[in-house]
């Protein structure tokens, strides 16, 4: 049978059609424009990029809600295993920045509302692999997780989102920043020495710059401040003892009565002044507790005495903050936070720091100071962000800020030592912090929280240098009165809750009190260099 239109039921089905693309057109009218260009995000061809094919997995408009304003929401992978999220801003200051992880990393940090409602474009990964940030199973004998945790991931995940940032907002970023602490702040490191010209600005907050020392100084924390039977030497009560009597001795260095010394690198204290008198029992230290200390401070050492590391924390870190922030002092060694310090060493060594891995039956009280310190460099190659060569980086206009806190139970002199290199490699103090400064931070451990001024504008500062010329000659750090550590380095400073103020310059220039004025006001410290 012939179906035959007539010209009737023609001029009806085009009317039709009319109708349905006039309600498609209002339809799309009333999606502003940005929802469009993000939702077209999921079905692009990202494949493409040169030494980062990526694909999209989701593409999400997010609604403006309290205090964060509009933006994309876009999850995604670079092949083979490095996932990453990013937030693009409906309204975007023309700026890229890129956080650093934590740990052994494994999740994916939040850009946060701050960000997006300040209009970075940001991005950030999980180095490569899916786990908690202590685990270290993914790494097993995983040459490629090993790679991308060591470096590639954090390069990869730069080039994909400026690709994404690039055919979301039709135009390249103005600038480009990383910002990153402990295991970020490696990243950052690694990003100045080995991708010069992925970041404008770069801030690195207490780095990791020798993650296989720094296991070697970990592993042996644990075993010195343990007995033969695993039980802990200290408590918090000799924890308490050790810092009291430190801060005691050295308080005043920066002319400031404030129970934090400013310089405990040169703090003469020595634990031998606790030891326990005859027949004393109480506030002091046992001759085995004593010696436990000293080869704690002093760092690992092999059987024939010879040094693995620079050293072990500092004078004064001992307790941290045990009421406010346990976790800033000694007790991880101690494993006082339910043994979650010593999982992540143990599978640190056991899954990503040997090549071959010695695997799952391997414990601690394995690691031989004599021959395993010595085992590491494979890994090291891969993982280590100590190479003090910044030429590539600076000629390409890059600046470099590093702020690390001086009560850091994860050590501090590591980073000391690399910009003292990095000095004697660039060409001496004045070419070195043309582009690349240090900050310490007297009495914060490895992250918020500590008696010292822990809360400071890292954005602020590297942005004014590049953008603006504005070398950061005085940094002020503020403490809080009230403690929390759901505060975020973004979250805005409210005045009214500021305890005191410090300000902090470029190393080796220290906080000295002027002896006159409130001495909790940054403005009444000067720069002394000694």
């Amino acid at each position: 049978m012939r179906l035959t239109l007539s010209c009737v039921m023609i001029a009806q089905i085009a009317a039709m059609l009319v109708g349905g693309l006039d309600v498609l057109e209002a339809r799309m009218a009333s999606y502003p424009e940005w929802t469009l260009r993000c939702k077209a995000l999921s079905t692009a061809d990202f494949s493409y990029i040169p030494d980062a094919p990526t694909q999209i997995t989701e593409a999400k408009p997010m609604n403006a809600e309290r205090e964060t304003p509009a933006y994309c929401r876009v999850k995604g992978y670079v092949s083979p295993n490095v996932g990453f999220e990013a937030s693009l801003p409906a309204q975007w200051n023309g700026r890229f920045i890129e956080l650093g992880c934590a740990g052994h990393c494994g999740v994916i940090i939040e850009c946060g509302s701050y960000l997006v409602r300040e209009g970075y474009a940001c991005v950030a990964s999980d180095m490569g692999h899916q786990g908690a940030i202590r685990d270290g199973i993914w790494a097993y004998d995983n040459l490629q997780a090993k790679l991308d945790w060591g470096y590639r991931a954090t390069h990869v995940t730069a080039i994909a989102g400026k690709h994404l940032v690039e055919r979301f907002y039709q135009r390249s970023p103005k600038r480009s920043y990383f910002i990153g602490g402990s295991t970020g702040g490696r990243q950052g490191l690694q990003e100045s020495q080995r991708f010069p010209w992925d970041f404008d600005g770069i801030v690195a907050f207490a780095p990791v710059v020798d993650p296989s020392t720094d296991y070697i100084n970990w592993a042996w924390g644990i075993r010195v401040l343990h007995d033969v039977e695993g039980k802990p030497l200290l408590g918090r009560e000799e924890l308490k003892l050790l810092t009291e009597a430190a801060v005691a001795k050295c308080d005043m260095d920066d002319g400031v009565k404030d129970g934090v010394i400013g310089d405990p690198l040169h703090c003469g204290f020595d634990p031998e002044e606790l030891a326990c008198k005859t027949s004393q029992t109480s506030r002091c230290l046992s001759l085995v507790q004593v010696e436990a200390v000293k080869k704690f401070y002093s760092g690992p050492v092999n059987s024939h005495g010879e040094k693995a590391s620079l050293g072990g924390p500092v004078v004064g870190s001992e307790l941290g903050q045990w009421d406010r922030n346990p976790g800033l002092g000694w007790f991880s060694y101690l494993g006082f936070d339910d043994n979650k310090f010593e999982k992540l060493v143990t599978d640190g060594l056991r899954f990503m720091f040997f090549w071959p891995d010695p695997g799952p039956t391997w414990k601690l009280s394995d690691f031989d100071f004599d021959r395993d310190s010595r085992r590491l460099g494979i890994m090291q190659a891969l993982y280590a962000s100590s190479n003090p060569d910044l030429r590539p980086f600076k000629a390409a206009g890059g600046k470099l800020l590093v702020f690390h806190p001086l009560n850091d139970p994860f050590l501090p002199r590591k980073i000391i030592d690399y910009y003292e290199t990095v000095e004697h490699t660039m060409g001496g103090r004045e070419e070195t912090q043309s582009f690349f400064r240090l900050f310490v931070v007297p009495g914060v451990g490895h992250g918020l929280g500590g008696e010292g001024a822990d809360t400071i504008d890292y954005l602020s500062a590297i942005v004014g240098w590049v953008e603006d010329e504005r070398a950061p000659d005085r940094v002020v750090a503020a403490r809080l009165k009230v403690y929390d550590d759901a505060h975020s380095i973004w979250d805005p400073l409210d005045p009214a809750q500021v305890q005191f103020t410090r300000p902090l310059y470029p190393y080796p220039l220290k906080a000295k009190y002027l002896g006159r004025g409130d001495s909790n006001d940054a403005a009444n410290f000067g720069p002394a260099d000694k």
